[in-house]
């Protein structure tokens, strides 16, 4: 009897996380995925915060000048920048993901492409929304 060729195999093994992921180089598709679900659950998280402070704010003068006096705070402006760049982000990534559903750029290079569109649309917004939050102009 002949003996049979062992065929080299691929070895996989687990990914030790931290020691492997911080020199895994994501993709520039995986990386605007990871960060459209990041931007939506902070949409969902803070929706009751936002509405519950608006309906406050608008219960009379005094409250509104209230929390205008809040929100005039530096650590409230950059969390009020967190949540334009959430919004800002998951809009456009969502925009994105419609021109997906179209069969629009869903090859490899189209994926890359779209998803660098999406950070250079989706940052220079937020970019201007921190302007003009913190007194640019």
């Amino acid at each position: 009897m002949s003996e049979s060729v062992k065929k080299h195999r691929p070895e996989f093994r687990n990914i030790h996380l931290l020691r492997d992921l911080p020199h895994y180089r994501f993709p520039a598709a995986s990386i605007i995925s990871i960060t459209h679900r990041i931007s939506g659950f902070l949409l969902f998280l803070m929706l009751p915060f936002i509405l519950y402070l608006l309906e406050k704010s608008l219960m009379s003068e005094l409250s509104f000048a209230h929390f205008k006096g809040i929100a005039s705070h530096w650590f409230v402006k950059l969390l009020v920048l967190a949540m334009a760049w959430a919004y800002l982000h998951h809009f456009c990534a969502g925009v994105r993901h419609l021109f997906m559903d179209t069969h629009v750029a869903l090859s490899k290079d189209g994926a890359r492409r779209t998803s660098i569109a999406v950070f250079a649309v989706s940052l220079p917004l937020t970019l201007l929304v921190a302007l003009k939050l913190f007194g640019a102009f």
